[in-house]
């Protein structure tokens, strides 16, 4: 069995019990980075010694078979350095390699940075998109950046300190000077804080200097006032550029607000 364990983002106090005897149980352990596996056992007080196996963003796709088979003859536990592996993290290949190969796969659930930083937002938590890291390259991120424009699911990016007031200024580019958010800083940790306001005006505050580990929620766009005439000729334009009249009549219902059906059977009505 493939079992895949969530690990604290930075308080030693949020591990389960369900986690430590797993820790003290384990044959096998799987981790993103073996030192930071060995520190956890260490300060927790844990003396079993399992077998360590470096599992990593550069070695996973190779060493994901090898792993599935450990796991047919007993339990290997999954870590990574912080949070739940999978997300953003290593463990993706290995679960799809695990599921094509019968072996079971199930989950230790834990501490987020995810869900602790939507939940502290202030933010609209019934509808979200969980983003990852942003492109490293200006030109790249102002792209995708520029795909979420109209999206209107709160979305949560992780973020790099150094990049933190470029990636804000390219959201106020993107999204408008206007846009909500909040950059939850060093979550669980001593120095926890959350700063809520426009990206306006967080990216002000974020070009002092920031520190510590971030994420960053935004707030879904606004449905656009349009009429539902302006919105049928939005989705022929679509169509006109290959995409099928059921995509885009989702894609401009979602951006307006007006109803996906109704705009699809005008629309089929105006290319008659």
């Amino acid at each position: 069995m493939i079992i895949l364990a969530a690990t604290p983002i930075g308080n030693l106090g949020d591990v389960s019990r369900r986690l430590v005897e797993a820790l003290e149980e384990a044959q096998v352990i799987a981790a993103e980075d073996t030192r930071v596996s060995q520190r956890l056992l260490s300060a927790l007080g844990i003396g079993n010694r399992p077998r360590l196996i470096a599992l990593h963003d550069h070695n996973e796709r190779e060493k994901s078979a090898d792993v599935v088979e450990l796991a047919r003859d007993g339990d290997v536990l999954v870590l990574s350095d912080a949070g739940m592996p999978t997300v953003s993290d290593p463990g993706y290949h290995l679960v799809t390699a695990a599921i094509e190969a019968g072996v079971t796969v199930t989950a230790l659930p834990g501490p987020s940075a995810v869900l602790m930083a939507l939940a502290v937002s202030g933010l609209p938590t019934d509808r979200f998109t969980f983003e990852g890291f942003l492109p490293r390259k200006a030109g790249e991120r102002a792209s995708l950046l520029g795909s979420l424009a109209d999206e209107r699911r709160t979305m949560v990016f992780f973020e790099s300190p150094n990049r933190l007031a470029d990636s804000l200024v390219a959201m106020e580019h993107a999204f408008g000077a206007g846009r909500h958010a909040a950059v939850c800083r060093e979550l669980t940790k001593l120095h926890e804080e959350v700063r809520r306001g426009t990206v306006q005006e967080l990216a002000a505050w974020a070009a002092e200097g920031v520190r510590g580990e971030i994420v960053v929620v935004v707030a879904g766009a606004q449905p656009r006032t349009v009429d539902l005439d302006t919105g049928v000729q939005e989705v022929l334009l679509l169509t006109g550029t290959g995409e099928s009249l059921k995509d885009a009549s989702a894609s401009v219902a979602a951006a307006t607000g007006l109803s996906k059906r109704a705009l699809y059977e005008a629309a089929l009505r105006a290319r008659r």
